[in-house]
């Protein structure tokens, strides 16, 4: 699975999203199953059985990865970072339940690939945006594990898109050692 996946790319907005992948897919459906099977083959009540098949559907629901989506906007100068479960859907009936992060494009200064350690998994890798202020923040809650290359390629992606490549205007560029070599005898001279 790829780690995220462009959904719009313009000259203004560049779209990403991810939505639970195959692991997390079958882990649901493994879990949903052991409750379908306790149920199945127990001798207990009709009551018994249907909490056996709601905590084990209730479990497998919570081990679901979340759905997220990226919109960096340059004409609102916004980076939106959204994210969703569906156990927090099913917990809020529904209702407006997006947890949101909104950045401004002026404040974000680098890109960059960050490792996770993933207990008995191995490493994971992940996208982090870094501020200006001197804070991070992942593009996504959960990093991906194994090939490094997707994730480094959404990096690319987004350091291009918003030019974080190109050195700012308002920056003095260094004399070389020879020029200050020069200015420095001018100086001693006066």
């Amino acid at each position: 699975m790829a780690y995220m996946i462009v959904e719009e790319k313009s000259d203004s907005i560049l779209r990403l999203s991810r939505s639970p992948g195959t692991r997390s897919w079958s882990v649901l459906v493994g879990i949903g199953s052991i409750g379908l099977a306790a149920a199945h083959y127990s001798t207990d009540s009709w009551a018994w059985k249907l909490f056996y098949m709601a905590g084990c559907f209730f479990v497998a629901i919570q081990n679901l990865e979340d759905w997220e989506e990226v919109v960096f906007d340059k004409i609102k100068g916004t980076a939106i970072l959204k994210n969703f479960n569906l156990y927090t859907r099913i917990l809020t009936m529904w209702t407006n339940c997006h947890e949101q992060v909104v950045a401004q494009l002026q404040h974000i200064r680098d890109v960059t690939v960050e490792e996770e350690r993933i207990r008995y998994l191995g490493k994971g890798y992940v996208v982090v945006l870094k501020f200006a202020t001197g804070f991070s923040h992942p593009l996504t809650q959960s990093a991906v594990l194994g090939n490094q290359r997707d994730v480094s390629a959404i990096a690319e992606l987004i350091v291009n898109f918003l030019n974080l490549n190109k050195p700012a205007l308002d920056e003095k560029p260094e004399l070389s050692p020879d020029s200050s070599d020069e200015n420095s005898s001018d100086n001693e001279k006066n």
